[in-house]
């Protein structure tokens, strides 16, 4: 059976999955990243994207530059 611990782990790995696919594809462009995050939750695109800051600020600073309107794909 699954605990609140496992699911959280589970959460964050899945998280962390699609922060490094968004970290690849902001090479793609700015639109290879927002189909991303339409997959995702808005749980999962705001954990994605705070991992995605972490992990790489200097692409996370190159996505911002390039959409700075990125905040309203999080809804």
């Amino acid at each position: 059976m699954d605990t609140d611990a496992e699911l959280s782990d589970y959460w964050w790995e899945r998280v962390k999955y699609y922060a490094r696919l968004a970290i690849e594809w902001v090479g793609y462009g700015v639109n290879a990243v927002k189909e991303l995050l339409s997959i995702l939750t808005s749980d999962e695109r705001w954990g994605m994207m705070l991992e995605f800051e972490d992990a790489c600020p200097d692409k996370f600073a190159q996505l911002v530059t390039d959409a700075p309107q990125w905040t309203e794909w999080m809804v």
